[in-house]
């Protein structure tokens, strides 16, 4: 399992995430800050499979809709339009595992 952000780099400000799935199972993407001495990939997995979603600035997990909804089936797209401040954010899915999984991706907003 992968999650891979198209293009790495974004400017601050108003930014529409438009999510993919492009796999075989229902999957989300969240949007986390990263703090300043962490890396993607690094957050604490409960004994439920997910991390904590603690200051989430919004969620991709409606098929062919926006915000949160059910998840994402396969082959279907969806969307959330997030403002972002210049920083370090880390994307993820958090079905329960595929954090786990590698189900996870930075995106670099600058100023």
């Amino acid at each position: 399992m992968r999650l891979v952000a198209h293009p790495t780099t974004v400017p601050a400000g108003k930014v529409t995430l438009r999510v993919v799935n492009a796999g075989s199972l229902t999957h989300e993407v969240i949007v986390l800050p990263l703090p300043a001495t962490g890396n993607a990939g690094e957050r604490a997995v409960g004994a439920d499979g997910r991390v904590s979603e603690a200051g989430s600035l919004g969620e991709a997990s409606r098929t062919c809709g926006s915000g949160a909804g059910d998840g994402i089936a396969p082959g279907a797209a969806a969307w959330t339009t997030v403002t972002l401040r210049p920083g370090r954010y880390e994307l993820l899915c958090n079905v329960p595992g595929h954090y786990a999984a590698g189900m996870y991706a930075e995106l670099d907003v600058t100023g």
